[in-house]
């Protein structure tokens, strides 16, 4: 029956995979649940020649403190964004193995061990300057390559309803009811970002879906991709390393230093698109907005104290009275603020 299964249990993954001929009748590979993810159930498999898949299943209702709900159809969105990404960046791109459109899975090859989890290395202080220019370089080429294909791309990503229900009502409505001082500013935000549309978007671009293997940099996690405005995936990212530079006192110059970094690497990378000339404002306003709504939207920073918390929306929603139009501008106003 279709949405039944649920990959988590060992018994009901087997007795699918033997079903639909994904293994052989009496094959028995390893099954471990990856944890970490709050929108879908992850099973790393491995099979006794070695070869390993982490299998994905959406889920309808995300495992979050607060109510949040999700199409789990998403899935097949990701299953085409991966095949649509490895076009433009195949080295990046984890290979997809099959889709199951009724049970909401799909199934990928893993990234080979050894590999570490990008986001934890920032968080141990790990700063490595070439996975920042890596990090940038991957969203300028999703960027342009989106904008060049954008006949193809943007009949094929044109549902934003995942975008819509993973990132706009999520970060920018919910944090507009939790802030009612930055609501005008959101909500006009999210009006400007709904009528913009040049280019690829993924929607998640952040260093916990980023894996480093052999010093190289592994996109996962595409489900909410779609074509719409780049802006949002540079004040997403953006917003990641400027709440590290708050949260890790020790490190916070060289947090700094880097996000100028990342803004001018990426840059350098799109070169002179036409949707480039109004770009940095635009960035400018989603990345104080992400930076609020990781405090108080429906998915806040986990390795954030309350006093970091209530301290970052103090500064953001300062900040939003001011009329930024350069990102190294941003930058210098955040860190002064949110000194300890």
């Amino acid at each position: 029956m279709p949405g039944t299964l649920d990959i988590e249990n060992p018994a009901q993954l087997l007795h699918y995979l033997r079903r639909a001929q994904r293994i052989a009748p009496h094959e028995t590979p390893n099954l471990t649940t990856l944890a970490g993810g709050v929108s879908n159930r992850t099973v790393l498999l491995t099979r006794p020649t070695g070869e390993s898949w982490v299998l994905k299943q959406a889920l309808p209702k995300l495992r979050v403190k607060v109510d949040w709900f999700s199409d789990p159809r998403r899935i097949e969105r990701e299953a085409l964004g991966m095949q649509r990404l490895s076009a433009i960046a195949p080295s990046c791109i984890p290979q997809l193995i099959f889709l199951d459109v009724d049970q909401h899975l799909l199934a990928m090859q893993a990234v080979p061990q050894p590999h570490e989890n990008w986001k934890a290395m920032l968080l141990a202080g790990t700063v490595n300057e070439d996975h920042v220019s890596q990090f940038a370089q991957l969203l300028g080429r999703i960027h342009r390559g989106g904008w060049e294909r954008r006949a193809e791309f943007a009949t094929e990503f044109d549902d934003r309803s995942f975008f819509e229900s993973l990132r706009v009502e999520p970060y920018y409505l919910y944090s507009a009811q939790q802030a009612p001082e930055a609501a005008e500013f959101l909500h006009q935000l999210v009006a400007d970002t709904r009528a913009t549309r040049y280019t690829l978007v993924h929607g998640d671009y952040s260093p916990k879906n980023i894996l480093v293997h052999n010093d190289r940099l592994i996109l996962l996690d595409h489900e909410v991709i779609h074509f719409g405005d780049g802006a949002f995936d540079l004040g997403f990212s953006l917003a990641h390393l400027l709440s590290k530079a708050h949260h890790l006192r020790d490190y916070r110059s060289k947090f700094a230093e880097v996000a100028k970094q990342y803004w001018a690497s990426y840059l350098d990378t799109i070169g002179d698109p036409p949707w480039r000339i109004q770009l940095e404002p635009r960035a400018v306003r989603h990345t104080l907005a992400c930076l609020l709504a990781r405090c108080v939207g429906r998915s806040p920073l986990e390795y954030f104290s309350e006093e970091e918390r209530q301290r970052q929306r103090d500064a953001v929603v300062q900040m939003m009275r001011q009329q930024f139009e350069t990102m190294y501008v941003l930058i210098n106003d955040f860190v002064d603020r949110v000194r300890a």
